[in-house]
């Protein structure tokens, strides 16, 4: 497949330079495979089956729900995350379906980025249980940035507050999926869920980290289901 593909490509360059057009759309022919191979649908359901995902603090398992095809994590207690073999990321999109769970203060669900280790990593993770929340206070920390270990959420919370977690409008249910996109262009992070033309968050980086591991997160005594991984790193 590899050599046919290549044979294609070497005889539509052969037509270009014999119709005239030049080096310029050459060089598009060029350019354009390599910039639709930064974007990378993950296939998690896959990669759970094979071995592909590195996880620590955690177990997994394949997940079907209707048409989503995904990965479950356990509940346990600490951080636990599924780092995706082979992909690093720096700058660009994050797109992912998540569901989590209406229970107080086990349900932290998220995406961890620019990391070595589930300790040293940055993450923009969702506190389900606070989305609908009627108390005005628990409802502001629904979405969180962190840059473990500097800035954990207590520092962010007691140093930073309101700067790094914030409620999201309109609130999605807790225990249903919820679409997010996370997007990072150095050092601006923003966070839209359910499709939302405003992002629900928007931070500066605290990270002196500008790429690494990405994976999936889940918070202390948190399980938790991810489906349709998009990555665009550019």
């Amino acid at each position: 497949m590899v050599i046919l593909d290549t044979l294609k490509l070497v005889h539509m360059l052969l037509r270009i330079m014999l119709s005239g057009i030049g080096l310029t759309a050459i060089s598009v022919l060029f350019i354009a495979p390599s910039l639709l191979a930064q974007q990378k649908a993950v296939d998690l359901f896959r990669l759970a089956q094979t071995g592909g995902l590195v996880v620590q603090n955690r177990t997994i398992i394949p997940l079907t729900d209707g048409s989503r095809k995904g990965i479950r994590f356990c509940a346990a207690g600490g951080d636990g995350v599924a780092w995706i073999k082979g992909i690093g990321f720096s700058n660009g999109s994050i797109e992912l379906d998540i569901r989590g769970k209406d229970v107080l203060q086990q349900s932290f669900v998220g995406v961890a980025f620019h990391g070595i280790n589930k300790d040293s990593v940055e993450s923009i993770y969702f506190r389900p249980f606070n989305f609908r929340s009627t108390d005005s206070v628990r409802k502001t920390h629904a979405v969180q940035y962190i840059d473990q270990p500097d800035f954990s959420w207590e520092r962010l919370r007691s140093e930073r507050t309101g700067i790094f977690e914030k409620a999201i409008d309109p609130p999605p249910a807790a225990d249903q999926w919820f679409h997010v996109r996370i997007t990072v262009h150095y050092p601006e992070i923003k966070v839209y869920v359910n499709h939302n033309t405003s992002p629900s968050l928007t931070v500066k980086e605290l990270s002196s980290l500008k790429e690494g591991r990405i994976g999936l997160w889940v918070g202390n005594n948190s399980d938790g289901d991810f489906a349709n991984l998009v990555i665009d790193d550019h």
